[in-house]
């Protein structure tokens, strides 16, 4: 299995499309599989720790990098 995540550069993307893209990202990963987003939209500090939590993905780290949030995401 490849450790290195995919990334999606949500960058200037409202809600809900953060939240879209690692959804539409997630369903082409096996389980086990992680994927990162970056995103800067205020609102996704909210969604995308509620969309793991609806779906059953693992939100496995959140960190700032320049400003934008980096949400490290594994599937379940």
């Amino acid at each position: 299995m490849n450790d290195t995540p995919d990334r999606i550069d949500a960058l200037g993307l409202l809600c809900p499309l953060p939240v879209l893209k690692l959804r539409k990202r997630l369903q082409g990963l096996a389980a086990g599989q992680s994927i990162e987003l970056l995103a800067d939209d205020p609102a996704a500090i909210i969604d995308v720790p509620h969309f793991c939590a609806q779906s059953g993905h693992e939100l496995m780290s959140v960190s700032t990098h320049d400003g934008a949030q980096l949400y490290r995401v594994r599937k379940t």
